[in-house]
């Protein structure tokens, strides 16, 4: 029998809280809608981002340990106005007693200006040295080796194996056509033979031409040269021409070196050509459409030899720049050139086997160092790339 009976009015009643109740709902709900799992992780990385925050914060000081606790600015005195940017050079003084060990970074105006790389609008004259080719010189001055033919015609007369150490060519601003004035010139003719438009001469700032200046009466002094941006023209090359051995009037041309004839041999070529050098580089100037050779490298003295079997129908000193020069004619409608040799050896007239050494690599003529310059043309299909029939290097 329980003799002590509690008083409940002695107990204090447990009163519930409304925001604990709130809560409680609140989480009752997204359990019953199935959200549960879904707040539980974004409370985990929200957990995670505090912590990583929290310790962060914490080593701030160690941080700005590394940083120097000032950084001085000095401030120029004047504002230097200029169209171009100022350069500011940044330097590190020493530590001093005074600053505690700090060091302290000061920037200085530095009152040079530098001008950026700006197009060349003038023309410059270079002078050609031993080694020089047309394509090469071209290149250093990235232009195409066609604008160095049209500005200096005068000396190169379209043909690139005409250089020669020493002489003086005029460098384009820009690929085109140097062109000097006459007095009978109008600029729209002018625009026209070179495939541009008025403007493109008028507005070229090295030639400094009058905006409003009239296409028909420009008056511009005869002699003037004038830089023709984008303009072109036509080649005018001479040629060797394809020498017959049993035509007597094609030979009297070419200097020294023409053959008499006809030669009535019976060596004839296969039609099928081998290198004439030992070399297999092109280092020289390229086949192009006005260019109808390759300059193969080769050293001074270094043996030549004939392409194909065949008669000799050109031997000697060529007056057009190609030095000694042998002409083979193979009697089937091919003919081979072989030029800048130092050592001719076979005559006019000579029969030669494929493979014959015929003379020896030079640089006589117009020509910037040791090469053979090799063409080979056909009476049908005229002049072709030696690359083209040449068996692979």
């Amino acid at each position: 029998m329980n003799l002590f009976k509690p008083d409940p009015s002695h107990l204090s009643e447990k009163k519930e809280d409304p925001t604990s109740a709130a809560w409680q709902s609140v989480w009752d709900t997204l359990t019953h809608l199935g959200l549960r799992g879904t707040m539980m992780r974004y409370a985990g990385h929200l957990l995670i981002l505090m912590v990583v925050a929290t310790a962060a914060w914490m080593a701030r000081s160690s941080l700005l340990d590394l940083v120097p606790a000032k950084i001085q600015i000095n401030p120029p005195t004047t504002l230097l106005q200029t169209a171009t940017a100022i350069p500011v050079e940044t330097s590190v003084l020493p530590s001093s007693p005074s600053a505690g060990g700090i060091t302290f970074l000061s920037r200085f105006i530095n009152a040079r200006t530098f001008l950026p790389d700006q197009p060349r609008s003038d023309v410059v004259v270079y002078t050609v040295v031993s080694g020089d080719t047309l394509f090469g010189i071209a290149a250093k001055y990235n232009l195409q080796p066609e604008t160095l033919l049209w500005s200096n015609n005068t000396v190169l007369k379209d043909d690139p194996d005409l250089l020669t150490p020493g002489m003086n060519l005029y460098i384009l601003p820009v690929d085109g056509v140097y062109y000097q004035w006459h007095e009978s010139d109008k600029l729209s003719a002018i625009a026209e033979n070179y495939g541009v438009n008025v403007v493109d001469i008028v507005s070229w700032p090295g030639n400094q031409l009058d905006p409003n200046i009239d296409p028909e009466k420009p008056a511009i002094a005869p002699g003037t040269w004038l830089v023709i941006p984008g303009g072109y023209r036509e080649f005018v090359q001479w040629q060797v021409p394809i020498l017959r051995r049993t035509d007597k009037m094609k030979w009297i041309w070419g200097g020294a070196g023409a053959c008499q004839g006809p030669y009535l041999s019976s060596s004839q070529g296969s039609g099928y050509f081998i290198w004439p050098t030992n070399s297999h580089a092109v280092t020289g100037n390229p086949y192009t459409p006005w260019h109808h050779a390759i300059d193969l490298f080769a050293h001074l003295g270094d043996n030549v030899y004939a392409s194909d079997s065949g008669v000799v129908v050109f031997s000697g000193m060529s007056s057009w720049g190609y030095g000694n020069l042998i002409v083979i004619d193979h009697g089937n409608g091919w003919q081979t050139v072989y030029a800048h040799l130092s050592v001719i050896n076979a005559g006019c007239g000579a029969d030669v086997t494929k493979g014959e050494v015929i003379g020896l690599a030079g640089s006589t003529g117009n020509s910037t160092g040791p090469h053979l310059h090799f063409e080979i043309q056909n009476t049908g299909y005229g002049y072709v790339n030696p690359l083209d029939f040449l068996p692979p290097p």
